[in-house]
């Protein structure tokens, strides 16, 4: 994705929220019907209470079905069929007031609102947004409008899906699929990935060999470590060294390889892949990635991975400082900068880490590229309790892995 390099004044900044909060039937870039998950908690989604005419909207564990099923039309956010809408009860546009369903009512100015391009639900023309209440992720916690805030994580809304619930396509213009079955093949279109452990993780890479990533970024597919989720197999004997770590607030995988054995051009240095892109679709379009480590089959909905054609680092990350975790502006600064870790030949493990500063952020000050001078890398956090393999090959996934956990609770570290 393009970095931006300077920094916005204020004037502007909010010149351009208040552009984007009047914008009517802005959406997200996922289609169909979507699970909205608070920013600081993946494992909660937005539910309605009932199906009745003003039922409270709270969140809830995301366990699918029509209470949670939300679809965005003509500048409506609807449920249960599209025949009850989100609604600022009586046009209540007080900081506080508590959202309801109601019989959607086509052009009712208090059933009208936007997607922003910062993933925030902004009740069109009114400069309120979905709100969760002192950013509390319990469950049946009732949902409010706010004054709209820049870059205030309790008004971020991520649209998605559960794993077990995946559409064909779940974005416009998608080369590929999501919904990708259990039958591995060189061939498939998958463009749905996972990362787990040292031993099951997947990246992206070129359907089609002698490939140069810059160019084929859009359509990358899935390569994976585990058969039975339908994607591309890395083959035996890539990997050259692996190295996974969990900190409390996202995974990274680092490594070595032979990457010209999953198509990408010998020597071409590689690009940036993460899912937003320059359009607000992902690189690759439509590319999902999941994972149980902080949740069964949770949705990463901040990642970002690096792959050329000798190494790779890919980070998936959690909470409310996911973005920031999680930064993809720093397109050309390569895997060592971005993602600090192990990237050894010869070693294959898995440990527990800390947070290493974000990309980016040197104490107070944020460096953008592009601006003299570079500085350097951060030092990588320091890690413990790891454990190591022989090598990572091809093994079978155990299914139960992947199955959704219905009525769980995820709390996250925040």
């Amino acid at each position: 994705m393009p970095a931006v390099v300077g920094s916005l004044t204020s004037g502007v900044l909010s010149t351009l929220s208040t552009l984007v909060l009047s914008v009517s039937g802005q959406t997200p870039a996922y289609q169909g019907s979507l699970l909205l998950r608070p920013g600081n908690n993946n494992g909660q989604c937005l539910t309605a209470t009932s199906n009745l005419d003003a039922a409270p909207v709270v969140i809830q564990p995301c366990v699918g079905g029509d209470s949670q099923s939300w679809v965005f039309n003509d500048g409506s956010v609807t449920i249960f069929g599209g025949t009850k809408c989100l609604d600022a009860p009586g046009g209540n546009t007080a900081d506080g007031a508590q959202m309801q369903i109601w019989a959607c009512q086509p052009g009712n100015p208090n059933q009208q609102w936007s997607y922003t391009f910062d993933y925030r639900l902004a009740w069109t023309d009114q400069g309120k947004c979905l709100d969760l209440p002192g950013g509390i992720s319990s469950d049946d916690t009732r949902i409010q409008t706010w004054e709209c805030q820049d870059g205030n994580p309790n008004q971020v809304w991520n649209s998605g899906y559960l794993s077990s619930a995946l559409p064909e396509k779940s974005e416009i213009g998608q080369s590929g699929i999501n919904n990708c079955g259990a039958s591995n093949s060189q061939d498939t279109q998958c463009q749905t990935a996972w990362i787990n452990d040292v031993d099951d993780f997947c990246l992206f890479a070129p359907p089609s060999p002698d490939s140069v990533i810059g160019d084929t970024e859009r359509i990358e597919v899935s390569w994976c470590t585990k058969a039975g989720r339908g994607t591309r197999l890395i083959p035996d004997g890539t990997l050259q060294g692996v190295h996974f770590v969990k900190t409390q607030d996202y995974v990274q995988i680092t490594g070595m390889g032979d990457f010209t054995r999953i198509n990408i051009r010998g020597g071409d240095a590689g690009g940036e892949l993460d899912p937003h892109g320059a359009d607000g679709n992902g690189n690759p379009v439509g590319g999902l990635v999941f994972g149980n480590s902080f949740g069964q089959a949770l949705q990463y909905h901040e990642w970002t991975l690096f792959i050329s054609s000798s190494e790779f680092c890919f980070r998936a990350c959690v909470g409310p400082n996911a973005a920031r975790n999680c930064q993809h502006i720093y397109d050309v600064m390569g895997c060592f900068w971005n993602m600090p870790g192990n990237y050894d030949s010869g070693v294959f493990e898995s440990c527990q880490g800390d947070n290493t500063e974000p990309m980016g952020v040197y104490g107070t000050s944020t460096w953008f590229q592009g601006v003299v001078p570079t500085p350097g890398p951060h030092t990588a956090g320091p890690s413990s309790s790891c454990r190591t393999i022989p090598t990572v090959s091809v093994t079978n996934l155990r299914r139960r892995l992947d199955s959704s956990f219905e009525g769980r609770k995820v709390r996250f570290h925040s």
